[in-house]
């Protein structure tokens, strides 16, 4: 089967549509250990998402956190967090995405009461163990969900009636009490990780320094090296490099041009120095990833 990769702007925004206008809900069966390099990498969206781990063990990085999903457990993503999914083998975790809208209407009565207080508040996560009883109970409906996605192609009421029941129980025992001072520093911090990526993505065939990046954001490096750890766990010119490779990678797929071209012109010194790292990342030169990509 084909490897899947995930598609983000320059903010690492999720560009797929999910579902559509009349009906914002959409259902992906998906094996992480499918997608390049078994990760789904970096991204956000503005929906909700929940996921359950029907097999293997799921790696979650969302926000600041890193958590270990293991077989039978499930979580919650809220809208616009930054996450990212790993596996070591074959972890299938189906999940959905949804318009906090499907439940209701911005500006009705369920959506101020209900809705834009989780929506709006410093919670990023919330993980469904079968251990604790009002989790189990949100992880045997998140499973009624994910089963009627496959059986009935008539399901939308009964899914909008399900996921009313797990909204219902989640906002009955999470915390929103947090300050929405938390919630205004992590925004803060992440204008900023975007605002330095995409300086890298804008200038990555130059000459890019810790100092500059940081300059884009008007912050010290050590403001700079903070942020993308606490972000993305990694630096920032680890993250530099990264992006360099992936732009490297997709000319070997879609150029003729040398190797030693498409490394000067991805901002490395040399094309040795290219090839090292590319071989690190890749585990394979330039020339045999293009021999197994074209």
């Amino acid at each position: 089967m084909d490897n899947y990769k995930i598609t983000t702007d320059e903010t690492l925004r999720e560009t797929v549509r999910h579902g559509n206008s009349s009906y914002p809900f959409a259902y992906y069966p998906e094996d992480i250990w499918q997608f390049d390099f078994h990760r789904v990498d970096w991204h956000w969206h503005h929906e909700l998402e929940f996921l359950f781990v029907a097999k293997g063990t799921a790696i979650c990085l969302v926000g600041t956190n890193k958590i270990k999903l293991h077989q039978g457990c499930g979580l919650f993503i809220n809208s616009s967090i930054l996450h990212r999914f790993e596996a070591q083998g074959s972890t299938f975790v189906p999940n959905i995405v949804f318009s906090p809208t499907l439940l209701a209407p911005e500006s009705s009565l369920i959506y101020e009461k209900y809705i834009s207080p989780v929506i709006n508040s410093s919670i990023e996560y919330q993980i469904f163990n079968p251990h604790t009883a009002w989790q189990n109970h949100v992880l045997q409906l998140l499973s009624q969900v994910l089963a009627l996605q496959e059986t009935d192609e008539n399901n939308e009421l009964c899914t909008i009636q399900l996921l009313f029941k797990i909204w219902d129980i989640m906002t009955k025992h999470i915390d929103l009490a947090s300050s929405s001072s938390d919630l205004y520093r992590f925004n803060h911090k992440q204008a900023r990780l975007q605002t330095m990526m995409q300086y890298i993505h804008d200038h990555y065939t130059e000459e890019i320094t810790l100092e500059t990046i940081a300059a884009s954001a008007s912050i010290s490096k050590s403001g700079a090296l903070h942020i993308f750890q606490s972000g993305i766990h990694i630096s920032p010119v680890a993250y530099l490099i990264q992006y360099r490779l992936a732009q490297a990678a997709e000319q070997l797929c879609t150029t003729q041009k040398s190797v030693s071209s498409i490394a000067e012109e991805t901002g490395f010194a040399s094309s040795g120095y290219f090839c090292r790292k590319f071989r690190q990342h890749y585990h394979m030169s330039p020339n045999e990833y293009r021999q197994k990509k074209t």
